[in-house]
C-alpha cells in the first residue's frame, strides 16, 4: 500500500536543512505559505533555500510561485516562509504537496498561516478583497493521509470539526476592523484543476455552501491538522464567478488581483503576529 505520509523523505530533508543552517534552523513558531502572486509578503530574509536544493522537495512549474523556503522576522516574530507551492494539476502527489508543511513542523512551526488566490463564488464578495477561511471542502478526490499512518505525526482519524483555529480567526477579524481592511468570511473549496470551473460547476459549489474556490491549500491544511498545528487560512479573491454571466479569466488577471490584495494581507499579518504568539 502506497503511503502519502512520507516520513523518511521529510526526515532526510530536515537533516539537510539543519546541516545547512546550524543554529539558524529554528525553532520558528509561525509558518507562512504564500500562494499565487503573494510572494512579496516576506520582509527581509535571513536565509533562503531554493526548493530545487532540498532533498525530495517538489519544484513547482508555475511561474507565479517563487519556490523557496526561507526565514524572516516580521513584527519581531521569527517566521518560516514557504514561498510558492506545488499542485495536483502539475502531477505531484499529495505527499509531495504537503512536504513543506511537514518540514516546517519539524523546524518548530506550531501556527501555520495558509494563503492562496481564489475565485469568489459568493456573489456578495468582490475581487481584490481578502477572505478569512472559516471552513473547507476537499473536492480534490485525494488525501495526504492515505496509506499507513505515521503515529509520530498524528492520529489515524484526525478530528476535523474545527479545522481553523477559533482564536486566530477572531484575532484576524478584530485586527482587520482596526486597520479598516474589508475581510470577508467563508468556506473555501479545493478542486484538482487546472481547468477553471464551468457555470454549472459554479452553481454546484455555491449550492454546497462554498464561498471561494481554488486549486490548492486543502491538502496542506489536512496535513497541518494531522500534525496538531493551529491553522489560519486567508484567501485573496482574484475574480468573481457569476454563473449567469461568466467572464473569461486569464492568469494575468488573477495575478493582478492577487497583488492588489497582497498589500492588505501584509498589513493584516504584520499587525496580527505579535498577538498570535503571545
Amino acid at each position: 500500500m502506497q503511503s502519502m505520509q512520507n516520513l523518511v523523505q521529510v526526515e532526510e530533508c530536515l537533516a539537510f536543512v539543519r546541516s545547512k543552517l546550524g543554529r539558524n534552523a529554528g525553532p520558528y513558531p509561525v509558518g507562512l505559505i504564500l500562494g499565487t502572486g503573494l510572494g512579496d509578503v516576506t520582509g527581509d530574509l535571513e536565509w533562503q533555500l531554493p526548493f530545487a536544493e532540498l532533498p525530495h522537495f517538489p519544484v513547482s512549474s508555475a511561474e507565479s510561485h517563487a519556490g523557496f523556503l526561507a526565514a524572516t522576522t516580521l513584527s519581531g516574530v521569527p517566521v518560516l516562509v514557504q514561498s510558492g507551492r506545488c499542485h495536483l494539476f502539475e502531477g505531484f502527489s499529495p505527499a509531495e504537496i504537503c512536504m513543506g508543511v511537514r518540514v516546517m513542523h519539524g523546524l518548530g512551526v506550531q501556527i501555520l498561516v495558509v494563503t492562496n488566490a481564489a475565485g469568489a463564488l459568493n456573489p456578495a464578495f468582490e475581487a481584490g478583497r481578502l477572505m478569512l477561511i472559516c471552513d473547507q471542502v476537499n473536492l480534490t478526490g485525494v488525501s495526504p493521509l492515505t496509506g499507513i499512518n505515521r503515529e509520530t505525526w498524528g492520529l489515524r482519524f484526525p478530528d476535523m470539526s474545527e479545522v481553523f483555529d477559533v482564536r486566530l480567526r477572531a484575532l484576524a477579524q478584530t485586527t482587520a476592523i482596526s486597520l479598516g481592511i474589508a475581510l470577508e468570511r467563508g468556506v473555501y473549496v479545493g478542486v484538482h484543476g487546472p481547468e477553471l470551473e464551468t457555470p454549472a460547476e459554479t452553481r454546484l459549489y455555491r449550492a454546497l455552501g462554498c464561498d471561494a474556490i481554488g486549486m490548492s491549500s486543502v491538502l496542506e491544511i489536512i496535513s497541518a491538522k494531522h500534525l496538531g498545528m493551529r491553522i489560519l487560512g486567508l484567501s485573496c479573491l482574484t475574480n468573481k464567478n457569476l454563473p449567469d454571466c461568466m467572464a473569461p479569466v486569464t492568469i494575468e488577471d488573477i495575478l493582478a488581483s492577487s497583488r492588489r490584495a497582497a498589500g492588505d494581507l501584509e498589513r493584516l499579518l504584520l499587525a496580527m503576529l505579535p498577538a498570535m504568539v503571545a
